[in-house]
């Protein structure tokens, strides 16, 4: 959104937008300050009333000018079956934290909760780990749509500037393939895979950056059940707590299921609701 002139005939809309106060900015704040119960039924709550308690005329799309998340390519150094972790910082690791945290939304401006995000990235030297899985991490959005990832600054390689890669899938949707990149890079006007709508909003804090996006997929309304939407006593041999290996075998629903990647089970993680990591067999 850009700042220009306006005349006195500006709508009350068009006004926000110019000061950079957008629905969705209002719903992030809104969403971090609610109560989960209460978003769960949906955003309006949050995003259409009033202080006084009024209602607001609702807006039936929108994007406040957020195209979707352009894709990138996967490049040589992704592997499967990472770890799940929302740090991807272990003892002894070198090199300037970073946390990135952030929103994951659809087209309607309604948050995704369990998307899965894959993360990977070079150490502080350049390098990949393509034996094990340093660097490499899997997560999965709250009930918020809200996530936040530790680690640390990337160093630099031969012919790209910093950056992250990243897998975003809402469950039962496409997967986004993308890379997020650092602002006031100088190898961001050589690197020929730069994308400026991709850029992270990024500030020093002490020693470490702290680093912020917002994804936006192209979902329509919710991504899947969220815990409470599930059916009474689906029935089955999946378990929550249940420590899971890829191949494990599971029935939910009367249906059956193949893990995909190693994980403990949780409430909000069964089988229909996360296909990234249980295919229905």
């Amino acid at each position: 959104m850009e700042d220009g002139h306006t005349d006195h005939t500006e709508t009350a809309q068009e006004d926000g937008a110019r000061r950079g106060i957008t629905r969705k900015n209002v719903l992030k704040a809104a969403v971090a300050a609610v109560p989960i119960p209460l978003l769960l039924g949906g955003v309006a709550l949050a995003r259409d009333s009033k202080s006084s308690g009024g209602p607001l005329t609702p807006t039936p799309y929108c994007d406040d000018g957020d195209d979707p998340t352009p894709p990138q390519i996967e490049g040589p150094y992704f592997k499967p079956n990472s770890p799940l972790r929302d740090s991807l910082v272990q003892p002894g690791t070198q090199g300037t934290r970073l946390t990135v945290s952030g929103f994951v939304f659809g087209l309607t401006c309604q948050p995704l909760s369990h998307v899965l995000l894959d993360w990977w990235q070079a150490d502080a030297n350049g390098n990949y780990d393509n034996v094990g899985f340093r660097f490499r991490g899997h997560q999965f959005t709250d009930q918020r749509g809200a996530f936040k990832l530790t680690t640390i600054v990337p160093g630099l390689y031969p012919g790209r500037t910093r950056h992250l890669h990243v897998k975003v899938q809402a469950p039962n949707q496409p997967i986004l393939t993308t890379q997020l990149y650092f602002p006031g890079e100088p190898r961001n006007n050589t690197d020929p895979l730069f994308n400026p709508a991709l850029l992270m909003n990024v500030r020093q804090n002490g020693p470490a950056k702290e680093a912020s996006f917002d994804f936006v997929l192209r979902v329509r309304g919710g991504s899947g059940p969220s815990p409470t939407d599930q059916p009474t006593a689906p029935g089955g041999t999946w378990a929550s707590g249940t420590d899971y290996r890829t191949g494990d075998q599971v029935t939910y629903g009367g249906a059956a299921y193949t893990c995909l990647q190693p994980h403990t089970a949780r409430d909000g993680w069964e089988p229909p609701a996360v296909p990234a990591l249980w295919r229905r067999t």
